[in-house]
């Protein structure tokens, strides 16, 4: 008889608590970073300060601040082996994420302290890494219009550095508060899928880069960091505000998902949309775009109305990249320049309080099979 375990769960892990942790938490519609609400943090905070939040338990003092900042400047730049190197990997047809993911496995093959356990070589392989995601996106998108890398500027902030990176111009103030400000929201959000990935491989005590590889792979999934790009897809197919109103109906009875609309742990909204809603509106409408935010706001009203779903990060977040002329397909890979910081969090706290994770599986296949020779079969 298979052996069983009371309160198994087969979908999901839902509603199964894997381990404690104090890098951020959600409480009904309330989402921390280390006891800090994001509201108060995207209005009053910068991305290199909530790295330092997220690694080190508490704000830092303005020394520490500007440590940061300039390590993680001056870490944004590549030399000029590795970007050779990965100048020869394909960009043509090829999705950001899987090319994201063999860049970062890369990174570790020119790090000398990349199979280091010692903390403070960790925390320097962590900053290579947060330094570098946001320069390895900025490089496939250069490499894949046959254009040259644009090196960063030592003395600017990495949501600077990344706009003028892939544009190669220096970007609008604007543009790279809102920026900064989706970095922040973005950063980490207690145990999902990608973060608990990272975990699992570092629980077995393999290396940094091979954690944050498996992260890149759970956050290149459609129903995790991907639905950033599907909702900007969707958006383009439906074409016009007119239509967007029958679209959603037509796909609402027809039982179609609708990207960037439910969670699995908020039940009454995603704070970090709501912040995201306001900054989609205004800046569409600076850009000369608003149907983009107007066929969002259809859609949300709608799937609120008629199904109770309220939208997540993602929605929104994908209008506010376009009107910044952000490419569709690199959404994802900016969800983990920013993401890599919490995924590093939980790295540091597995690390700090191990037991290798080994779940269990309910056995619910066949029994008492019996093998038979081949020939009577």
């Amino acid at each position: 008889m298979a052996e069983t375990y009371a309160g198994a769960i087969d979908r999901g892990l839902e509603g199964v608590v894997a381990c404690t942790t104090g890098v951020s938490s959600i409480v009904d519609a309330t989402l921390c970073y280390r006891g800090f609400t994001i509201e108060d943090l995207a209005a009053n905070s910068s991305f290199e300060e909530i790295v330092f939040l997220l690694w080190n338990d508490r704000l830092p003092n303005s020394d520490e601040l500007k440590t940061y900042e300039t390590k993680l400047s001056e870490g944004m730049a590549l030399n000029l082996e590795l970007i050779n190197v990965l100048k020869s990997l394909p960009t043509k047809d090829v999705h950001p994420m899987a090319w994201l993911r063999t860049a970062t496995s890369l990174l570790a093959l020119y790090d000398d302290k990349a199979q280091s356990t010692d903390d403070a070589d960790r925390k320097e392989v962590a900053m290579k890494l947060t330094a570098q995601m946001g320069s390895l996106v900025a490089l496939f998108e250069r490499l894949r219009q046959g254009k040259d890398f644009v090196a960063p500027k030592a003395d600017k902030s990495m949501a600077w550095n990344f706009l003028y990176m892939i544009s190669g111009e220096e970007p609008q103030d604007e543009f790279v508060k809102v920026f900064d400000t989706c970095l922040i929201l973005h950063a980490d959000h207690e145990l999902n899928c990608s973060a608990f990935s990272a975990r699992v491989t570092s629980s077995s005590l393999s290396d940094i880069y091979s954690s944050v590889v498996s992260a890149i792979g759970a956050l290149k999934g459609p129903l995790h960091g991907g639905a950033n790009e599907q909702v900007m897809i969707m958006l383009k197919s439906i074409g016009s505000v007119e239509a967007a109103g029958e679209w959603i109906k037509t796909a609402l009875a027809n039982k179609e998902k609708i990207m960037g609309f439910g969670h699995r742990v908020y039940k009454n909204g995603d704070p970090r949309a709501k912040i995201l809603r306001g900054m989609s509106k205004e800046l569409n409408e600076k850009a000369g775009s608003p149907q983009w935010y107007e066929m969002s706001k259809v859609i949300d009203d709608t799937v609120q109305s008629e199904k109770g779903l309220l939208p997540n990060v993602d929605f929104y977040s994908a209008t506010v990249y376009n009107s910044m002329g952000i490419p569709t397909d690199i959404y994802t890979p900016i969800f983990a320049m920013s993401r890599v910081s919490g995924w590093l969090a939980h790295i540091f706290e597995q690390f700090a309080n191990n037991r290798i994770y080994r779940p269990r599986g309910e056995w619910s296949g066949k029994e008492n099979q019996k093998w038979m020779p081949v020939s009577d079969r």
